[in-house]
Formats: C-alpha cells, sequence, structure tokens
C-alpha cells in the first residue's frame, strides 16, 4: 500500500537521505517548519515503515573489503521450501552483502564482498558446496560507476 506524502514529508526525506545525522532544529529549517511539527513528521514517517532506519555508509576497501562481486545461483529445485532454506543460509554468510531473487534463468543474484581474491574463491567453493545449489556463475566487478544507496526522491 503506498503511503500519501506532501511536499514537506519528501522536503524531509531527501533531507534525512542526504544526512542522516541532521539535527532536528536544522531538518525543520530546512523543510520550512518549526522543530516541534518537523519532528512529529519524522517519527510518523518512522511509525509507517517509510523510515525504516539509519546507518552510516562505510567505505569498504578501506576495511580491507577490496573485491566486489556478484554471484547468480541456480537451485536444482525451486520449491518453496529449497529456496526459503537458501535463502536463509545466504542470511548467515557475512561476505554476501545483498541478495535478490530472481525471475529467468537465474535464482538468486548476490552481491558479494571479499578481503582479497583467494577469499572470494574460498566462498565461491562453499557457496556451491551448499545444498540444493545447481551452479554457480560469478562476475568480478572493475569499476563501480555509481552508488546511490538511496531511493529517489520525486517531490511530490
Amino acid at each position: 500500500m503506498r503511503v500519501e506524502l506532501d511536499a514537506t514529508d519528501w522536503k524531509i526525506l531527501k533531507e534525512l537521505q542526504a544526512d542522516g545525522r541532521i539535527t532536528n532544529v536544522e531538518l525543520a529549517r530546512r523543510a520550512g517548519l518549526s522543530a516541534p511539527p518537523c519532528l512529529r513528521r519524522v517519527r510518523a514517517l518512522e511509525e509507517a515503515g517509510i523510515i525504516r532506519g539509519y546507518r552510516a555508509i562505510l567505505d569498504q576497501r578501506l576495511l580491507g573489503f577490496d573485491v566486489t562481486c556478484f554471484a547468480m545461483v541456480n537451485l536444482a529445485s525451486q520449491a518453496e521450501a529449497d529456496l526459503d532454506a537458501f535463502a536463509a543460509r545466504v542470511r548467515q554468510m557475512p561476505l554476501v552483502r545483498e541478495c535478490w531473487t530472481l525471475s529467468g534463468e537465474t535464482d538468486f543474484l548476490l552481491k558479494c564482498v571479499a578481503p582479497d581474491l583467494r577469499a572470494f574463491q574460498s566462498f565461491v567453493l562453499e557457496l556451491t558446496a551448499t545444498p540444493n545449489v545447481r551452479n554457480v556463475r560469478t562476475a568480478l566487478t572493475l569499476d563501480l560507476v555509481k552508488d546511490e544507496p538511496i531511493v529517489p526522491v520525486l517531490e511530490g
């Protein structure tokens, strides 16, 4: 169900995505509100589930994760229990940063990070040995062209 937002809500969302650490006073100023109604709006957006949380965006390379890759996984069975079992297993794999189910030939697309190629190779061996995995195809990234970890805010 889509929630109806006014222009002020959209402005608040845009500002919070740009800087999740902004003070309520500054956010209110940018949104054209006083602080109390701005805080009420933010809380309402949180309670509605539109704002799901706040987090720091870390530089993976500075933290020793030099390899980013994608793994396309095909399962031997697409029965719901088998899909759920694989998804549960992937949630326990720390190198997997995102996991998507797909339509078409590939069942799952995993975005992964690793310290180096040797660690990535070990991860692929672990992934390939996972029950019900038919095959795994991988693609190493060369360069990041765009990184917008936010939702596009098309002001209403």
